[in-house]
């Protein structure tokens, strides 16, 4: 059996900034998950629980070299007004995917909102992060996000499945 090691992610260092590594606990009542976890999510997901979503917040170029298999890709983009993106289009996201309810502008319930499960490249990368850090700002419920925090450096090199 032929067992390599991804290139993407056999770096052993990054300059920091703006690669530094992220602390353990991301956010106060974010819950940080390893790999057994991220897969009984996955189950879960598969087995029709439709309150989870698993998210890859990469931008798609990454996204294109292999992904956890059942996650939706929402680049950290997307939900980052300092990183252009429109306001309605963060409201169709929240409403839309992640099952929150708009009350008024920049307002929304959150009380029906999904479990989300966010990643990115792994304990250096800042997509997921970012991703969970505008989540918090507009106000997304802190026990209804999970953070991988090894990502797809941590999923690769075990060896996981990955789809493209």
């Amino acid at each position: 059996m032929k067992n390599e090691v991804n290139k993407a992610f056999a770096k052993t260092s990054r300059n920091c900034p703006p690669f530094c590594i992220n602390p353990m606990q991301l956010a106060p009542g974010v819950e940080t998950l390893g790999e057994l976890e991220v897969l009984d999510y996955l189950k879960k997901m598969s087995d029709g629980d439709s309150s989870i979503l698993v998210i890859d917040s990469r931008t798609p170029d990454w996204v294109k070299k292999g992904t956890i298999p059942g996650a939706v890709n929402i680049p950290w983009t997307k939900l980052s007004i300092k990183r252009g993106a429109d306001p309605i289009t963060i409201a169709d996201i929240v409403t839309g995917q992640f099952n929150a309810r708009e009350l008024d502008d920049d307002e929304f319930d959150y009380s029906k909102a999904k479990t989300l499960v966010m990643f990115c490249n792994g304990m250096w990368c800042g997509q997921s992060p970012n991703n969970i850090r505008s989540l918090l700002k507009m106000g997304y419920p802190a026990n209804k996000i999970k953070w991988y925090r090894g990502g797809m450096q941590n999923w690769e090199n075990l060896g996981f499945t990955t789809a493209k």
